[in-house]
């Protein structure tokens, strides 16, 4: 089975990997109309329209970096440069301790850090900025965020030495899984008891969109959410408290798509909040 999904993965067609962006969103998007947690009072059409523009910059900058996560790949399998190379595992456990350390490099790490450095966050409020968070809201990111988290996934397969089959494995669930964990659904309590401690909620991950900290600062985590958890950095505020958005941007424009991206520059805005 392993070398079924090795290969699969190792020759993924990119139609396949736009099903997956188009499809995810478009059933989430509709699971969203039908149990929705909020009932927010907007057109989601037109708060799409924003969202997506910035997940077509993403797109465009994660395909000039294919390249370089190709080559930085093959250069670490031909050398037998990494972690996974230095360690011998059983082709399983090689398999799943390699998504695990992608997701706690490409995403848990790259975001926390994102909160820390001023010059990334002010990057990244852009994604905070959404007072209505939804599954579009999940590749809302600016071009400059873009390019640092293409720049960690880069160092990711460099510290790990994971073969390309093994990253478009984590590219692809960390897709849905962001989506999913965006997605303005209703999550019962028990799902979030059983499955929420392995993968993140939408429940676990609306806390770190409110709109202050330390809730901002918390639950990190994109694929897994025992990161957060070990690492101390999660947060269990209930939902009927959460408000979304970000104290330091002026809310009334988080549809202008002007604003937003000359978010990161605007000296008047505070980096650290």
């Amino acid at each position: 089975m392993l070398e079924t999904i090795k290969n699969y993965f190792e020759h993924i067609p990119s139609t396949h990997r736009a099903l997956l962006l188009a499809g995810g969103i478009t059933f989430f998007w509709l699971v969203e109309i039908a149990v929705p947690l909020f009932k927010f009072q907007y057109n989601k059409i037109k708060h799409a329209g924003l969202n997506l523009f910035f997940t077509f910059t993403t797109i465009v900058i994660n395909f000039a970096f294919a390249l370089l996560m190709v080559k930085a790949s093959d250069w670490t399998v031909q050398q037998n440069f990494g972690l996974l190379h230095v360690i011998q595992l059983t082709p399983w456990i090689e398999a799943i301790v390699g998504l695990l350390l992608l997701d706690f490099i490409g995403a848990y790490l790259v975001h926390m850090i994102e909160h820390k450095v001023k010059f990334l966050w002010k990057f990244h409020m852009v994604h905070h900025a959404d007072t209505k968070v939804d599954t579009t809201t999940g590749n809302r990111h600016h071009p400059g965020e873009s390019v640092v988290r293409a720049v960690f996934a880069i160092i990711a397969v460099f510290i790990l030495g994971t073969p390309m089959w093994m990253v478009m494995v984590y590219q692809s669930l960390s897709v849905v899984l962001t989506q999913f964990n965006h997605a303005n659904i209703y999550i019962p309590k028990w799902f979030d008891k059983t499955f929420g401690l392995i993968i993140v909620s939408p429940n676990m991950h609306r806390v770190h969109h409110h709109i202050t900290r330390p809730q901002t600062d918390s639950n990190y985590g994109n694929i897994f959410s025992f990161w957060d958890r070990l690492l101390g950095t999660y947060n269990a505020t209930p939902m009927d408290q959460i408000v979304y958005g970000l104290d330091v941007l002026d809310n009334s424009k988080d549809g202008s798509l002007a604003y937003q991206l000359k978010a990161p520059f605007d000296k008047t805005i505070k980096s650290d909040y």
